[in-house]
């Protein structure tokens, strides 16, 4: 990661240079490859009431960039905090693209062909057997112009297979 330091209307003091460095390392440990660069600003500002400073992080990551501003009296507190919420956001950005990648479809444009295999309409789901033998979660939400009742054990439907939380479901379902 290129990391890169600079002071607007003071001189940064080594002690801020090692405690970037120890948070750094800390970012790196938890988020190993995802920061391209850093660019931290240390400014010293008369203009508002909390005290003379202002520390900048801007991030970039694929595709995006993390801007965090923390303004306050003592450079070391405000370094700890803008890092800490730094790697707060990092750690929902990383949430998020894992979540966004796991709704994706995994089956092909037209999706996989089951049979009902067992329906639960009281609790609104059920499974379907696809042609490997495999059982796919399906909620009500995800039937596509029917109803569960108009469902039975042993019709055959077409799916949207995606990866659920608890193994393969189907985003949607279909009557064939």
């Amino acid at each position: 990661m290129e990391l890169k330091v600079e002071g607007l209307n003071l001189k940064v003091r080594n002690s801020w240079h090692e405690k970037i460095q120890e948070e750094k390392k800390r970012l790196d440990r938890h988020h190993a490859g995802l920061l391209h660069n850093l660019r931290i600003t240390i400014e010293q500002t008369s203009s508002h009431k909390e005290g003379g400073h202002e520390v900048r992080l801007i991030a970039g990551v694929p595709n995006d960039t993390v801007v965090v501003k923390r303004k306050g009296e003592s450079v070391r507190p405000l370094l700890v905090e803008a890092f800490d919420t730094l790697g707060l956001q990092l750690k929902e950005l990383q949430r998020k693209r894992r979540q966004s990648t796991q709704h994706q479809d995994v089956s092909g444009p037209d999706g996989g062909v089951g049979k009902i295999k067992t329906l639960s309409p009281y609790e609104s789901y059920g499974f379907i057997i696809d042609q490997d033998g495999r059982d796919i979660y399906f909620h009500e939400n995800s039937l596509k112009g029917l109803a569960m009742d108009d469902l039975a054990e042993g019709d055959i439907v077409s799916f949207g297979e995606t990866s659920g939380d608890k193994g393969p479901q189907a985003s949607w379902v279909r009557t064939s």
